[in-house]
């Protein structure tokens, strides 16, 4: 069963479900004003399910409510996430955060002094976090729901690949699978051939190329 069903299914049979909201909120170590923020929502409005003030909440509710948590965890580093779901990730995820506000593909550029390969591609459009995956080991380790992971909260992120020579394989394996990125890093490639700028171009995404060292990138990246 995944994380995200049974913390939903505890608090749907539970006798006490704002008790059992709160028992999850404080594992997260979340704050209800964190998380009425993030949701959108007064934190008084999730004291009152807590203490029993307000009806149990509905599905619609509680569905808001757990994907909050774990999203707000997955931007701290998912430590939490990683205590229950013994599997999460891989090796190959360096590093993976969500953003607490909007950032463009262009400010995400300038940020990583990033060069883009791709002039075609909207650097308008927002980004809502990254993930730093080593690509040596995502060929070796990686299976189908071990792509899923790289995605966190949302597939409008940058996906920053490291170990890169020629970036073949990762906008390969980007054009074949159906979720696609935001955008497109590779840090310090040896070279990037024009097949990889190729798909770039066909699927729209920035091919942005770094020199900076991962935990310059992660560093500037964190800041944020």
């Amino acid at each position: 069963m995944d994380l995200e069903e049974k913390i939903a299914g505890e608090i749907v049979i539970s006798d006490d479900p704002g008790s059992t909201m709160r028992k999850w909120r404080e594992e997260f170590k979340i704050t209800q004003q964190e998380l009425g923020k993030y949701m959108g929502i007064s934190p008084s409005v999730i004291s009152d399910y807590e203490l029993g003030r307000r009806k149990s909440p509905g599905l619609k509710m509680i569905r808001k409510f757990v994907l909050a948590l774990i999203a707000i965890d997955i931007g701290r580093g998912g430590e939490i996430v990683k205590k229950f779901k013994k599997n999460y990730g891989s090796d190959a995820i360096i590093d993976i955060r969500e953003f607490w506000k909007m950032v463009t593909r262009e400010e995400l550029t300038k940020i990583i002094d990033g060069n883009n390969l791709n002039p075609k591609a909207d650097m308008k459009k927002p980004v809502y976090g990254y993930t730093m995956i080593d690509s040596i080991k995502a060929i070796i380790e990686f299976n189908s729901n071990d792509y899923i992971k790289i995605y966190g909260w949302s597939n409008e992120r940058a996906l920053i690949f490291t170990g890169v020579k020629y970036g073949r394989s990762p906008m390969v394996a980007i054009r074949a699978h159906p979720l696609k990125p935001g955008m497109v890093v590779f840090a310090r490639p040896e070279n990037v051939d024009s097949l990889s700028i190729k798909l770039a171009e066909l699927e729209g995404l920035p091919l942005i190329i770094t020199k900076l060292e991962d935990r310059d990138i992660i560093k500037r990246l964190r800041d944020l």
